[in-house]
């Protein structure tokens, strides 16, 4: 995950106020979300557009043409439902998934998903057994090849690997000062039958960063002379993968033949300064609940743990039962939300369970089971604004949405023709 962390921001200790309401025809649908066989509102529900991802990924698509996408839906599709993300992403033209545990392809396996899948992150408790009767393919650093082709002998059945070079990232990947050795063993077992090298690939760590083109031309650089090495050593390099989704977006000339696109898919951006409308991409994920409790309190209220927050006056409050227990950063003070029909903040510190919206001096202002989105299409608010005010990455925050709230899958477009997007906006 690149570190894209914005520097922090004041935290006054008072003068939240709930903002004016938009134009009535920027405003969200003000109905909650139902949960699944129509019992009603839910309390709180992770909403994922399918529609939504079939488009960000048919997009992508036609940029990288003739290259193959590799949908990555590793950590549960980064919190938005790897099953349904996996298949949406499929039906619109991913020929290929990541995931980074073994675990996570064998899931996919078992819905019975069959498109080729790279899981890339071992240890030494990795069934690597499972993962060569079940047709995964295996991200290989070095150490594993022994391992890999163990079980390889074992099943009488070679494993289909990816070799992994480090190109500065400086986690997974044999060095170049290792990698011819790691390509002779790999020829090696090759020649015996136990595994057969599909691919070689690597992991770009700047190219979210605009200003450090430099850095990425050299790891690109350095990964020709990887694959040139690899085929010195005889093996048949059939897939080239490198770009991740900054690189997918900006760096045509890391496509190659194949690129890794996980945020992307999730409509996302992955740069400071460019948000994803500027790619065309449409974000998947809403984040909402009700409220759960709306009270009017006099002035000098302390608000939450601390006192980190004072009502300035006389004011009502309302509390939304989400916390830090379900993935809510616990530093996202001033976090906009939208309830009660306008965008207001989060005042005072978030607790486990809940937190507090300082809603002014309206009396009929969000009464209890009001809808609330803290972000999502409907009312404008995104990842990023959230990411911002915890100071930290719009990856995190969809990704660590917790187990407790029910992911709701919706399709708004269940016709949509997805076969050849334009791509505008690039």
């Amino acid at each position: 995950m690149p570190d894209q962390t914005p520097a922090p921001s004041a935290h006054p200790a008072s003068g939240h106020r709930a903002s004016s309401p938009p134009p009535a025809s920027s405003m969200p649908p003000t109905g909650a979300h139902s949960v699944p066989g129509g019992a009603g509102p839910a309390e709180r529900a992770v909403v994922v557009d399918l529609a939504a991802i079939r488009h960000n990924v048919a997009t992508l698509r036609s940029w990288v043409q003739p290259a193959a996408l590799m949908a990555v839906v590793k950590a549960d599709a980064y919190g938005h439902g790897m099953i349904p993300v996996a298949q949406a992403a499929l039906q619109a033209g991913a020929t290929w998934l990541g995931v980074a545990h073994v675990t996570e392809a064998l899931s996919l396996r078992s819905a019975g998903i069959t498109a080729p899948v790279v899981a890339w992150l071992h240890t030494r408790s990795t069934p690597f057994g499972r993962a060569i009767e079940e047709g995964i393919d295996l991200g290989v650093s070095g150490w594993e090849l022994e391992a890999i082709a163990e079980s390889a002998r074992r099943l009488q059945q070679p494993a289909r690997v990816h070799l992994k070079v480090d190109t500065g990232l400086g986690r997974n990947g044999a060095t170049l000062a290792d990698w011819p050795t790691v390509t002779a063993r790999a020829a090696t077992l090759q020649e015996q039958g136990l595994i057969r090298v599909v691919g070689v690939f690597s992991h770009l760590a700047v190219a979210d960063d605009l200003d450090r083109e430099e850095e990425t031309d050299e790891q690109l650089a350095q990964f020709h002379q990887a694959v040139e090495i690899a085929r010195g050593a005889g093996l048949h390099v059939d897939v080239r993968h490198l770009a991740n989704t900054p690189a997918t977006l900006v760096r045509p000339e890391t496509h190659l033949d194949l690129v890794r696109v996980g945020l992307g898919i999730y409509g996302l951006s992955p740069f400071d300064r460019r948000p994803a409308s500027d790619f065309g991409l449409r974000p998947a994920m809403s984040l909402t609940t009700t409220v759960a409790n709306s009270k009017t309190v006099p002035a000098g209220q302390g608000i939450s743990y601390g006192y980190l927050y004072r009502t300035p006056e006389p004011t009502r409050l309302a509390l939304v039962p989400l916390g830090y227990g379900d993935g809510i950063p616990r530093t996202a003070m001033e976090a906009p939300v939208w309830i009660g029909g306008r965008r207001a903040e989060v005042t005072g510190r978030i607790a486990m369970d809940q937190f507090v919206v300082d809603l002014g001096t309206e009396e009929d202002v969000a009464p209890v089971g009001s809808p609330v989105e803290l972000f999502g299409p409907a009312s404008g608010i995104t990842a990023d604004d959230w990411a911002r005010a915890a100071r930290t990455i719009n990856y995190e925050i969809v990704t660590r949405v917790g187990a407790r709230i029910p992911k709701v899958h919706v399709d708004t477009r269940p016709g949509e023709d997805i076969g050849s997007p334009t791509g505008e906006g690039r």
